[in-house]
């Protein structure tokens, strides 16, 4: 695990922060949804994910990894071939994803985003 600074008010050893630490940010719960099918490529990653920049997309699979969540996979190959799964570990966060997946279906409509944006 990285070295983390506290900031979301809990307690300190509040569980809910230590999830968040793993999960929280704008990629990483997408990366992991996308990662629950199947093994993807860095590519893959970012045609499924159009807004994210290659060096978040680094960067955030790097914690992934870092953190046991993520297996990076380099293959010697001309070009080199890398491919990201989820580990073992990792799949014992499927139930919040998936959990997070179908709340955002149920009340997805409740956040209009189009409306705000232009505003």
């Amino acid at each position: 695990m990285r070295n983390r600074k506290s900031g979301y008010g809990c307690p300190e050893g509040c569980p809910v922060e230590s999830t968040l630490d793993v999960i929280g940010g704008k990629w990483k719960g997408v990366i992991l949804y996308y990662l629950l099918d199947e093994t993807k490529r860095f590519n893959e990653l970012r045609r499924l994910m159009p807004g994210i920049t290659q060096r978040i997309l680094s960067l955030q699979l790097r914690e992934l990894e870092n953190d046991g969540i993520v297996h990076r996979e380099v293959y010697p190959e001309v070009p080199p071939r890398v491919e990201y799964s989820m580990t073992e570990f990792g799949r014992t966060l499927e139930p919040i994803i998936i959990q997070m997946k179908e709340w955002g279906e149920k009340y997805k409509s409740k956040f209009n985003y189009s409306q705000e944006l232009t505003k």
